[in-house]
């Protein structure tokens, strides 16, 4: 469709369809010119990127029957009615049924340029919001999804097809927010383990006390307040996978008895002397580079070897500012199901300001930003460290608006992570009942907006 006209342009007068091609190219906008309207459409089609032009009074199908055809087509397409002096009350009927705009005659060349280029920004826009939606339908496969059309996330989706099913052990290195976990369920779901449990286990939040319990399970009286025989994570995904989440901060001992289960495929239970054998893949992931950790000796030189068999490296997002886009609408359809609320595609600013961001805090940090446009709206929800809130009227919010806003925001997701639960609320916030109604009459909020959200319908799409 690159080499299809900008502009279809429909009049049954010859003199006036050549002065309108003529100042169209002089605008840089490309024009085929018709007289009669029946030749057009079967030119128009959804993914016609342009604008049609058409006068209401034509030979055969006149303008408005060539309006109605077109929505036909495409309801979103946008249609500019000419019209005489006398066909103004005609053409205004004509918008309410979906028409873009019209111009009546004799007009000047810059109001027909000045209309072309906002219906051609207009029907970008839709353009855009449709090619996204085909790309987020396309992520249908077996298990989460992968979001991205930036080459290094076509190479990384290439590759976990390619390793998923050989049941090798697997690191994964990424920045913090990047989506290592996301990628971990995805190996495991496009292997033939999918069936079985995957489990999940971040070293850094499990005491040192503990975590050799927690991954290789304990016999009743193993120690003080072992009162019973614990199955530990390692068992839990016999068959299946084990995630194991910042690796980095395993402490010493443990990465002795890991390196040993990954050798043998074999674990003893604290205070057992017996070897059960298990069948299990483990997938580690970190955010910093376990070469140099173990050069410094913060981890096991031997360990680092045993894991460093296949590598799959996340880039962060601002290393793939094409897939910013993508991942946005991606988690505004997610925000919007999850809370039961409708928001608008962001507009050309909001954009440009996703694409000139850092995001520090990489996925994670672009989804609390749906998130919270969904829930505040564009007027509180947008705001980015570093930008501007993103408000119609261009301006920094003063400080405070900005802790309104803040303090807003706070208590939005409060209400809606508790589904209403003012009770569960106020432990959340850690603020008394009277002080939480006070505020949320303030921000206008009614906690039964917020009961029973639904689940995150795309919950293994997290970037957790």
């Amino acid at each position: 469709m690159s080499n299809s006209p900008q502009v279809i342009f429909v009049d049954d007068e010859q003199h006036i369809r050549a002065a309108n091609q003529q100042t169209l190219g002089l605008a840089g906008l490309e024009a085929q010119v018709f007289e009669r309207a029946e030749p057009v459409l079967p030119l128009l089609t959804k993914e016609w990127p342009g604008v049609l032009i058409t006068d209401i009074r034509l030979p055969g199908m006149d303008g408005l029957e060539l309006l109605k055809q077109a929505h036909a087509v495409d309801p979103e397409l946008p249609v500019i009615l000419i019209t005489g002096h006398g066909d103004i009350s005609t053409a205004v009927n004509a918008m309410r049924a979906g028409a873009y705009d019209f111009i009546e005659k004799p007009y000047p060349s810059d109001r027909l340029i000045d209309t072309v280029q906002r219906a051609l920004d207009k029907r970008a826009l839709v353009m855009e919001n449709r090619n996204l939606r085909v790309e987020l339908m396309a992520n249908t496969a077996l298990g989460p999804r992968i979001i991205g059309h930036s080459p290094e996330m076509r190479q990384l989706r290439a590759t976990i097809a390619q390793v998923a099913d050989t049941g090798a052990d697997v690191l994964i290195l990424g920045e913090t927010g990047t989506g290592k976990e996301l990628v971990a369920r995805s190996l495991h779901e496009h292997s033939r383990r999918r069936d079985r449990n995957f489990v999940a286990v971040n070293c850094g939040a499990v005491p040192e006390s503990m975590i050799e319990s927690e991954l290789f399970g304990h016999e009743a009286g193993a120690f003080t307040g072992a009162k019973a025989r614990r199955i530990g994570k390692f068992e839990h995904a016999h068959g299946g996978t084990l995630f194991l989440d910042e690796i980095e901060s395993m402490p010493a001992s443990a990465q002795v008895q890991l390196l040993r289960v990954l050798q043998e495929r074999a674990i003893e239970r604290l205070g057992s002397n017996q070897l059960v054998p298990l069948d299990f893949r483990v997938v580690a992931a970190t955010k910093v580079d376990l070469r140099e950790a173990a050069t410094n000796g913060s981890f096991r030189e031997d360990l680092y070897y045993r894991l460093h068999v296949l590598t799959l490296h996340i880039p962060p997002l601002r290393d793939r500012r094409d897939d910013i886009p993508l991942l946005f609408h991606h988690f505004l359809l997610v925000a919007q199901d999850r809370f039961q609320r409708d928001a608008p595609f962001p507009d050309q600013d909001q954009i440009t300001q996703l694409l000139s961001h850092d995001w520090p805090g990489n996925v994670r940090e672009l989804r609390n930003l749906a998130e919270r446009y969904v829930l505040l709206g564009a007027q509180c929800g947008w705001s980015l460290d570093g930008l501007h809130d993103g408000s119609q009227s261009g301006q920094p919010r003063t400080l405070p608006e900005q802790v309104e806003c803040f303090e807003k925001s706070l208590i939005v997701q409060a209400l809606a992570s508790n589904k209403g639960s003012i009770k569960d609320t106020m432990t959340t916030l850690g603020v008394p009942r009277k002080t939480l109604y006070d505020k949320m009459q303030k921000h206008g909020l009614d906690k039964d907006d917020y009961k029973g959200s639904a689940q995150d319908c795309c919950a293994s799409s997290s970037f957790e």
